[in-house]
């Protein structure tokens, strides 16, 4: 049986409001992800999708609850080691690119590597490599505004896989795509994962994407039921 590399336990979210009240978004959520599962998040707009992700990749804290990542329980640790398990075993991927408009495609993708301490060869080798797959071999030292808005996005997805991580977090991946590219994007992002033994948990309000997925769930009630289509 597969072993799940990302688990939300009792999972409550509360933000304060004025005086001693608080807006409570999520009440009890549990959710496991498995090794190479693809989990799809299709909720309407404002029900938390956001927030869970975030919650989901250590960018935002729970009010209470536990999260455990490949079964440790990351409430016990200080932002440092948080901070290094993001940076080692989680991906993010979001609606806008937010690639560095000064930096080419290749020096976009390679900067997790250097951040990390991999050299200047080993980063540019990688960096290509991930370039190539997703079809952008001829546009490795264009900078972002030389690209369309669908390789912009796959030089984000490449960044965010660079650092060979065993999750992938993606915030409306194509959301700010048109319908062919948003297609054409999502279809690369399914190959990728395919390939490897990476798991992604991926929050979507286009019906027709979400289908792909191993599995779907929804927020409902401030908890997270299956979604049947």
């Amino acid at each position: 049986m597969l072993s799940p590399v990302l688990q939300l336990i009792d999972i409550e979210k509360k933000f304060s409001q004025s005086g001693s009240e608080y807006l409570e978004i999520f009440s009890e959520v549990n959710m496991e992800l498995l090794k190479g599962e693809m989990l799809g998040l299709y909720s309407p707009s404002g029900s938390g999708k956001t927030t869970l992700l975030q919650i989901s990749g250590l960018l935002d804290s729970p009010t209470s609850g536990k999260l455990l990542i490949n079964g440790v329980d990351t409430s016990k640790m200080n932002e440092a080691q948080r901070t290094l398990v993001r940076r080692k075993d989680i991906g993010f991927v979001y609606q806008f690119h937010h690639l560095l408009p000064e930096f080419s495609a290749l020096e976009n993708v390679s900067i997790p590597q250097w951040t990390a301490g991999v050299s200047f060869k080993v980063a540019k080798e990688k960096a290509t490599f991930l370039l190539e797959k997703v079809g952008l071999v001829e546009r490795l030292h264009h900078r972002p505004g030389e690209l369309s808005g669908g390789e912009q996005q796959r030089v984000a997805l490449c960044r965010a896989l660079v650092n060979d991580p065993k999750i992938l977090l993606a915030d409306e991946p194509t959301g700010n795509l048109d319908p062919d590219t948003s297609d054409a994007v999502f279809e690369v992002l399914v190959s990728l994962i395919k390939e490897s033994t990476l798991s992604a948990f991926v929050v979507s309000h286009n019906l027709r994407l979400v289908r792909q997925m191993d599995r779907v769930v929804q927020i409902h009630n401030k908890s997270l039921i299956n979604f049947e289509f």
